[in-house]
C-alpha cells in the first residue's frame, strides 16, 4: 500500500523568499518612478512556469507525481501546462 508523501520544509533561511525580494527590489528600481501594473499577475506568471518546469523534471515528467509535489489536482496541473504551452 503507498504511502502519504512526507513534506519536507526548511526553515532555516529562506533562499527563494530573498531571490524574490532582490528580484522585485531591481524591478521597481527600473520601474524609475513609473507605477507597476497588474504585478501580482506577473509575479506569479513569472514563477509558475519555471517551477512547473522543474518540478516536472524531477519527476520525470510524470504529471500525477509533479501534482502530488506541487500539492494540488492533477486537472489543475494540465490546465497550467496548457496555460503555458508546455504540453
Amino acid at each position: 500500500m503507498n504511502q502519504p508523501a512526507t513534506c519536507v520544509i526548511t526553515q532555516e533561511a529562506d533562499p527563494i523568499a530573498e531571490s524574490i525580494r532582490a528580484s522585485l527590489a531591481r524591478y521597481f528600481e527600473d520601474l524609475d518612478g513609473e507605477a507597476p501594473c497588474a504585478l501580482y499577475d506577473m509575479v506569479l506568471a513569472r514563477v509558475e512556469k519555471p517551477l512547473l518546469e522543474l518540478v516536472l523534471d524531477h519527476v520525470a515528467g510524470n504529471q500525477t507525481r509533479a501534482a502530488e509535489v506541487l500539492g494540488i489536482n492533477r486537472n489543475t496541473l494540465r490546465k497550467k501546462l496548457q496555460t503555458y504551452d508546455m504540453l
